[in-house]
């Protein structure tokens, strides 16, 4: 605390290093949550397994779903960290440019990864705060609401398609229950027929109009 209970104005250098340091702690604190979402991960699919033998195929598709959520959850979550070390390699070039420019920078790249990562849970409100410090800071500007993206995220979690259930299944209860998906090549080979009628068609067509031609010709 400085005079009269004021705290001292810090330097750019000061806010970039607290910065990368927050960055680095929500970092450490992503990585125990995939680690605590992939232990949840295990257990359900031991459930899953645990039915399976009971031939208890309504709780494998409650389970499989969770399992399916579980997968997204932390694909999110390592999206997540891919944007806070983003974050941190624009603080080190920001710390690069302040020796020869004497000031920070505005970066676009920031921007857009605190943008994404004000609407993660797990880190919102420590990106929040360190947000309205770069925007006085002048690294970033005024961020837009994108409350519908999140509502398309949040709906996208809920659903899962049948096709990916069937693949869990597959794959957790070694074939016993579930589809193996089906291979890219099939759909296109099921096709091939359809697309070579037409031609049965026209050979037939040419055919007729020769025969018509030589009818004409005698």
């Amino acid at each position: 605390m400085g005079l009269f209970g004021k705290s001292p104005e810090r330097s750019p250098k000061d806010l970039v290093t607290e910065w990368s340091h927050k960055l680095r702690k929500e970092g450490y604190q992503l990585d125990r949550q995939i680690r605590s979402i992939q232990r949840e991960e295990e257990k359900v699919k031991r459930s899953l397994k645990e039915a399976a033998k009971k031939s208890d195929k309504d709780t494998c598709l409650i389970l499989a779903k969770e399992i399916i959520r579980a997968r997204k959850a932390t694909t999110k979550i390592y999206t997540s960290k891919a944007h806070i070390n983003s974050v941190m390699l624009q603080m080190k070039n920001q710390l690069a440019t302040l020796r020869v420019a004497g000031s920070l920078q505005k970066s676009t790249e920031v921007m857009t990864a605190m943008q994404r990562l004000i609407r993660v849970p797990e880190v919102a409100q420590t990106m929040q705060e360190m947000s309205k410090e770069m925007m006085k800071a002048g690294i970033i500007e005024e961020m837009l609401d994108e409350t519908m993206d999140d509502l398309e995220d949040t709906e996208e979690m809920e659903e899962a398609a049948q096709s990916e259930i069937d693949k869990v299944l597959f794959e957790i209860t070694e074939g016993k229950i579930g589809e193996a998906p089906l291979p890219p090549s099939e759909p296109a080979s099921k096709e091939e027929p359809a697309e070579k009628e037409p031609e049965v068609e026209d050979e037939e067509e040419i055919q007729e109009m020769q025969s018509r031609l030589a009818a004409l010709k005698s």
